[in-house]
């Protein structure tokens, strides 16, 4: 097999009737072997690191540790490509494998929303499916990302409908440092970022069956209750800093679409 179509034109553009080869190995085990261990010269991807280590797996029977020790790396090297691409759905894997979503996005953008909650795993490919073939630069993507998974539900539909082009017009309004802003409205502006990464992480952890011990049971129902009895005036303080945020003549237009609190956002108080 010719490796890569681009030397297979250039070869029969050349007129070569015979190319130079070299054979890895006398079967596939051993071939696919072989070129792990000099992957650092022929500079394969993780994801194509994970795939041939998961065709060992599958097709020869091979262990992590029996993996490990034929290549001479630890287990928790081969175990992290193992479950790179266990976490990905096929249709991501395809995606990824084609080339409409570059791989650098998904293990540094995207991949850290996928533990937030038990529906992370579908968010991503919901997004990836959203933005796939539209040749997005890694950081118009990033920007996405960031609207998809932390800004209004508006954005997130936008996005969902094929408007990603729109969102990213109006996010590159918005400035990206805060040179402009006193040391108070830092501070704030730091508080509120702490408080969206905190939220997320709360509703990812408060749903595992695991947490059950009385003594944890005890406490949580005392610290949530504390913090249900605030969700009135919390809640109606973000509403008015968003309201007056966003009348400021800032040289910035309203983010686009809807922003009402829907998704992830707390139950009305009148909810149980």
């Amino acid at each position: 097999m010719l490796n890569g179509f681009k030397r297979r034109r250039c070869a029969l553009r050349l007129g070569l009737s015979t190319v130079p080869y070299v054979s890895l190995g006398e079967d596939e085990a051993g071939a696919i072997l072989n070129l792990l261990r000099v992957s650092n010269q022929t500079a394969l991807s993780l994801l194509e690191q994970a795939r041939f280590i998961e065709q060992l797996r599958r097709l020869e029977k091979m262990s992590v540790a029996d993996i490990a020790e034929q290549l001479s790396r630890s287990k928790s090297w081969v175990s992290m490509r193992v479950g790179l691409l266990e976490e990905m759905s096929p249709l991501v894997q395809q995606e990824i494998f084609s080339g409409r979503f570059p791989l650098y996005s998904y293990m540094y953008s995207l991949r850290p929303f996928m533990r937030l909650n038990s529906n992370g795993k579908q968010e991503v490919e919901d997004f990836i499916m959203a933005v796939r073939g539209l040749r997005l630069s890694v950081r118009e993507i990033e920007q996405l990302v960031n609207g998809y998974f932390r800004g209004p539900q508006s954005m997130r539909e936008m996005i969902q409908n094929g408007h990603a082009g729109e969102v990213l017009a109006w996010m590159q309004q918005v400035p990206q440092d805060a040179e402009g802003c006193s040391k108070r409205e830092r501070v704030l502006l730091g508080d509120l970022e702490l408080v969206g990464k905190y939220m997320r992480r709360v509703m990812g952890k408060s749903v595992d069956r695991e947490l059950k011990s009385p003594a944890f049971c005890a406490e949580a129902h005392l610290l949530t209750a504390g913090l249900l009895s605030r969700q009135r005036a919390f809640f109606d303080s973000m509403r008015q800093l968003h309201d007056r945020s966003g009348q400021a003549q800032s040289g910035v237009s309203a983010p686009p679409g809807r922003n009402e609190c829907t998704g992830d956002c707390a139950p009305s108080p009148t909810q149980s």
